[in-house]
């Protein structure tokens, strides 16, 4: 409950911080678009939508930074929170104060959603784009006129560029408290002299297949902190070197199979062979699992490894 209360709250602010930005995307990419297209050429089209796209991702270019400050805030209270859940939950005999490592987590969190927010924008505006000219093209070819196409390309604009009423920022919120709370405890363990930890999923009707197939598997904190060390230098990197797991049905089998797509190429995890989504406390079964050992290699050994990951991780006391 205290994750999902986070999540809740540090997404409001994301929104409140990004609504603005993206209705005046809106509204520029609708006013470049307001033209009577029934005496434009293809070339005049062409550049017209040109013209709106780069209108409206000038008025959300600035959101990164806008939003950095409260992930800034928000990284030491995620960090200074696995620190104390493991000092009092899992008992383990550190320090209260953040070590160099922890400091390194905050700074590093600090800018680590800035590539899926710039990602994210780019998305929403291929999304309008394509949508754009279908709008255009269909209307022209139905004898629509100006106002009747400016009316469904504002419902477009509307729609994909400021994404409502879609959880992107709860999404992105867990992503970042899940990452936060993940790196925060393995520099505890790490500091606590523990080698191992244990994946542990919230095994409820929510969870899925993804988090049911890693309950209660173990790692090396080594190289938990090893790929940490890896998405610090290179963050740029980060949906290859942590890779979320996808989900998606074998035609031959009709088994649900976990993949995770890493420069282009599918590797697939697990099949799911008795599925438990739905229930609690049952992790159900699964068949062709790699090993622990090619987990971790794939950078798949800790949350978050889908959207609103609610899993974490404890200490393994020999």
């Amino acid at each position: 409950k205290g994750f999902d209360r986070a999540v809740a709250g540090l997404a409001a602010q994301l929104r409140a911080q990004a609504s603005r930005p993206e209705d005046a995307a809106v509204r520029a990419a609708i006013a470049a678009l307001d033209v009577d297209w029934a005496s434009t050429t293809a070339a005049q089209r062409r550049a017209l939508f040109t013209g709106a796209l780069r209108a409206a991702g000038r008025k959300v270019a600035g959101v990164p930074t806008a939003i950095r400050a409260t992930f800034g805030d928000a990284a030491t209270e995620v960090v200074g929170a696995a620190r104390n859940t493991a000092r009092r939950s899992q008992r383990l005999a550190i320090g209260a104060d953040f070590n160099a490592l922890d400091k390194r987590i905050v700074s590093y969190l600090r800018t680590s959603q800035a590539v899926f927010v710039r990602d994210e924008y780019g998305r929403r505006a291929d999304a309008f784009s394509h949508e754009a000219r279908r709008i255009v093209s269909d209307g022209l070819e139905a004898g629509l006129g100006r106002d009747e196409i400016a009316r469904d390309l504002a419902r477009a604009a509307t729609t994909t560029l400021a994404n409502r009423p879609g959880y992107y920022w709860e999404v992105a919120a867990a992503a970042f408290i899940g990452q936060g709370r993940s790196f925060g405890l393995l520099s505890a363990f790490a500091e606590a002299g523990i080698e191992r930890y244990r994946f542990e999923a919230v095994l409820d009707e929510h969870t899925t297949e993804t988090c049911r197939f890693l309950h209660g598997k173990e790692f090396t904190v080594s190289t938990g902190l090893r790929l940490f060390d890896q998405v610090e230098a290179e963050p740029d990197r980060i949906k290859e070197l942590m890779p979320w797991v996808r989900e998606s049905t074998n035609p031959e089998t009709g088994r649900k199979s976990l993949y995770v797509d890493q420069a282009g190429q599918r590797t697939t995890i697990a099949e799911v062979a008795r599925s438990a989504v739905g229930t609690r406390d049952d992790r159900g079964e699964f068949a062709r699992g790699l090993s622990d050992r090619e987990l971790s290699d794939l950078g798949v050994s800790f949350p978050p490894l889908h959207g609103l990951c609610r899993s974490t991780v404890v200490g393994v006391v020999s």
